[in-house]
């Protein structure tokens, strides 16, 4: 599939004519499986607009983090868009989950475009309202959720944003999106299985219900 198609395909919201001049503007990368897009404390210069694939954002360090949200295509993340126009550093990592397709947008260009093309700008306002009540449910989570349920959303969550319900992830990248240890992670996952609500087999943890 050639980019035009790919980013019609995934910004099915934006007229065919706002896509072409947010193509031309910027440029189309492919990205490998766990590569650091954005970087806490780093400057944003251009804007990732996600076109295929998968991008984790968190925030936290190489031992401890907490998982703010997902990008799936047609999404951005407005956390740097914000950061970008405001000449500020970034608050939060992004890293690939799969191999992806990224719209690299200038920030001199996107600029222009958020000006020149209204509807542009109205999608990146209702992401921002999405992922400022991500992170609302987030903070709840850590604030008020048991771990077991919050391992058991994170892994739906998960089977949500890849389509599927046997997840192949390690406890140890579990326990460090959580901001917990790996043992805790795994006795809850035992624990999880035995009430039912999950298989595990080797790396593979099956969501049942």
């Amino acid at each position: 599939m050639d980019d035009l198609l790919l980013a019609r395909k995934a910004l099915p919201l934006l007229e065919g004519e706002v896509v072409e001049r947010m193509l031309a503007a910027g440029k189309v990368v492919d990205v490998p499986e766990g590569t650091m897009i954005l970087h806490e404390g780093g400057y944003v210069r251009e804007l990732p607009i996600l076109l295929q694939g998968l991008v984790r954002v968190f925030t936290g360090n190489d031992e401890k983090e907490l998982l703010l949200y997902y990008i799936e295509p047609a999404q951005s993340c407005v956390m740097s868009f914000a950061a970008m126009m405001d000449h500020t550093s970034s608050r939060i990592n992004a890293v690939t989950e799969m191999p992806s397709k990224l719209l690299m947008l200038p920030e001199p260009k996107m600029r222009a475009l958020v000006a020149e093309n209204p509807s542009l700008m109205q999608l990146l306002l209702q992401q921002y309202q999405q992922r400022y009540n991500d992170m609302l449910n987030t903070v709840q989570q850590v604030a008020f959720g048991d771990l077991p349920s919050r391992l058991l959303l994170h892994l739906q969550r998960l089977a949500e944003v890849t389509g599927s319900r046997t997840l192949d992830v390690r406890h140890v990248k579990l326990a460090q999106e959580l901001g917990t240890a790996r043992e805790v992670v795994t006795r809850t996952l035992k624990k999880l299985e035995r009430e039912g609500r999950l298989r595990q087999q080797g790396r593979s943890i099956e969501l049942l219900g």
